[in-house]
């Protein structure tokens, strides 16, 4: 699906307005903005000659010491490079995301994320360009150590498709903070 300018200001609009209408909503209760935490996670993900980060702004509710859920955005760049067909693919993602999280005990926590991102791909292959537009959905679940307002670990995307895929795998580690 190709992904135009005024499609990308639409899904901006939405997130936008349904962040402001959360802040709106709540604004009169101090006992939720006591329990939001802003944050969120960076990834990186390294394999043979491609390279993937996400920087993802995310704010969560924490219901009880255990559970937590919340949105968040993300933002990444990815780059593949493949000698063998003289073909390079650069990739800017842009997209939005709600994420669970349980925490069973302090220092373990266990995640579920959906993450709908727009794909902005150029692909070079000799001396000809090509572009892609599409969205691509990701399911993630994971898990990681967490030591007070830091937790770090590994997630894996159970949509995983190798063509469409923004990462470089299904699995992708995170850091992720929330104060």
């Amino acid at each position: 699906m190709k992904v135009d300018t005024s499609q990308k200001i639409k899904v901006f609009a939405l997130v936008s307005i349904i962040l402001f209408s959360l802040q709106n909503t709540y604004s009169q209760d101090e006992n939720f903005w006591s329990n939001v935490r802003f944050g969120g996670n960076l990834g990186v993900g390294v394999s043979n000659d491609r390279f993937s980060v996400v920087v993802a702004p995310a704010a969560i509710y924490e219901f009880n010491p255990f559970f937590s859920a919340g949105l968040g955005l993300n933002f990444g760049y990815n780059t593949f490079d493949n000698d063998a067909f003289n073909e390079d693919i650069t990739s800017v993602n842009y997209g939005a995301s709600i994420i669970g999280l349980f925490n069973p005990i302090p220092e373990l926590q266990l995640s579920a994320e959906f993450e709908q991102t727009g794909v902005s791909q150029k692909i070079e292959v000799g001396n000809q360009e090509f572009k892609d537009d599409y969205w691509y959905p990701a399911l993630f679940v994971g898990a990681g150590y967490r030591t007070g307002f830091v937790s770090f670990g590994m997630r894996y995307d159970l949509l995983y498709d190798e063509d469409k895929s923004i990462y470089g795998s299904a699995y992708a580690p995170f850091v992720r903070v929330f104060f």
